[in-house]
């Protein structure tokens, strides 16, 4: 029987990766590769005040790394902030973060984090009211 090229493309996707070993799943456009952290720290041994640290975050790209380099540098606690993907066809983005003792890395971050799932929440908010004004108003 003759596969479709999307077909192909899928069943290229469930077989096993060569390099890990492990399975890789396809949601939409991006390559999700199972059974890995999504978050892994390295934190300079030095810095006991944990002021300094590199954010591994898997499966991610420059939308997450824009975004959380962005609403981390909001932060008066932070002295840099800055994102890398270290080769296009690995799905992972290296946050590095700086901050101003007492603030550590992991707070910072997280304020980061809940920050944007505040604005992405009322994004979201204000979309589906327009959605609904839109559709009210057409008579809908």
């Amino acid at each position: 029987a003759d596969l479709t090229q999307q077909q192909q493309r899928q069943q290229t996707m469930a077989t096993a990766d060569t390099d890990t070993g492990k399975e890789r799943y396809k949601v939409g456009e991006t390559t999700v590769i199972p059974n890995r952290p999504k978050l892994s720290i390295a934190h300079d041994p030095n810095d006991e005040s944990m002021t300094c640290a590199t954010y591994v975050i898997t499966n991610e790209d420059h939308t997450l790394g824009n975004m959380l380099r962005h609403m981390t540098m909001k932060d008066d606690a932070v002295e840099f902030c800055g994102y890398s993907v270290p080769h296009p066809s690995e799905k992972k983005i290296h946050l590095r973060l700086q901050t101003r003792a007492p603030a550590t890395t992991n707070e910072v971050l997280r304020r980061a984090l809940n920050n944007t799932k505040d604005l992405c929440a009322h994004v979201l908010d204000t979309f589906n009211a327009s959605v609904q004004q839109a559709q009210s108003s057409s008579g809908r």
